[in-house]
């Protein structure tokens, strides 16, 4: 209930996805029954795996998360999470408010055991390859024992679901020297050093798009400014190419012959594609899609969650974390007394 475009646009990307997947057994819309019930026909919708739950209330995305979910307990958000947390569905597809939705997965799903902060990770396509940037807006403050797990899980969302046997993982710096950065970075560098994971160490901002890191590392607060910032930066390209190429007949003529290739561009940053946020961390899978995504996005956003559950990420973060935690017992007190003095 939570998009954009209203609950029609998510019933066609779920009736895509289903037609997709013969694998999903079952598909709940939790939402406004009424509202659900008048978008179904208009769409030509008849699957006996969708099933549909009422909620009465809504999160909106001027509702302040913690508060809304006290005083909401109807919301279609809280609804679905209890669904998850019932384990009458393995998974949460949202377009709604991210906060609302962190929240949720936080009180009603609660976090995989060892891990001190969940987060959300965002893959962000490059020239050759993609990186999950992680976290990307979840937490703005956070302690290096964060970012070590961070780094756990986004290696392991690399291997799980984007195919890279060993990814690189480097924490997000203002230099690549061992001794730059600021106390969050220069803790977390120290713990992940101690991590079975391929850590490469500190990178700064040109390297994103250099093919040299799978993994990007950082605190909420930097996360969503880099997010944001590619997300800007994609669309000025984009409209700067469109003004110069058609400023006259000759440039026109060059993008004639030049279309396939901006096609192709076009593809590789495509929004759509990775239409998914996953919500890492947490006893549950979650998926967070842009409040603005259309049908072909939901579709995707719901392929990629049924990837994350047929690869077990949160069984393997579970066992990861653990061994993880281990390999760390007393660094993080270590560096917290060092920091002091």
């Amino acid at each position: 209930m939570g998009g954009d475009h209203g609950c029609g646009v998510v019933i066609e990307g779920v009736k895509r996805a289903l037609q997709a997947d013969r694998k999903i057994s079952a598909l709940y819309l939790v939402g406004d029954r009424a509202r659900i019930h008048a978008a179904l026909p208009h769409r030509g919708f008849r699957d006996h795996r969708v099933r549909i739950v009422h909620a009465s209330e809504v999160l909106t995305m001027e509702d302040k998360p913690i508060t809304a979910l006290r005083k909401k307990r109807d919301c279609s958000i809280a609804r679905a999470a209890e669904l998850v947390d019932e384990r009458k569905a393995d998974a949460l597809v949202s377009l709604g408010n991210t906060g609302g939705i962190f929240a949720a997965a936080t009180f009603k799903l609660g976090r995989v055991p060892g891990v001190d902060r969940g987060g959300i990770a965002t893959v962000i396509p490059t020239p050759d390859h993609e990186f999950v940037l992680l976290d990307s807006g979840a937490n703005i403050e956070c302690k290096p024992l964060h970012l070590a797990h961070y780094a756990v899980m986004g290696s392991i969302y690399s291997r799980e679901i984007l195919g890279y046997k060993n990814p690189r993982v480097g924490i997000l710096s203002i230099g690549t020297e061992d001794t730059k950065g600021n106390e969050l970075t220069l803790g977390a560098f120290k713990l992940c050093k101690r991590l079975d994971i391929n850590f490469i160490g500190n990178i700064e901002g040109h390297d994103l798009f250099r093919s040299h890191v799978d993994v990007v590392i950082c605190d909420g607060f930097v996360g969503n400014v880099v997010l944001k910032t590619c997300e800007s930066l994609f669309l000025a390209m984009f409209m700067m190419l469109k003004r110069e190429l058609t400023a006259n007949p000759k440039r026109q003529l060059g993008a004639l012959l030049a279309q396939n290739a901006f096609r192709a561009i076009r593809r590789r940053l495509d929004p759509e594609i990775h239409s998914g946020a996953p919500l890492l961390g947490f006893n549950g899978t979650v998926m967070k899609a842009h409040a603005s995504a259309r049908e072909r996005a939901i579709a995707n956003a719901i392929h990629l969650t049924t990837e994350a559950i047929q690869h077990r990420v949160n069984q393997v973060i579970a066992s990861e974390i653990a061994r993880a935690n281990e390999r760390l017992a007393g660094a993080e007190m270590s560096i917290a007394t060092s920091a002091s003095e």
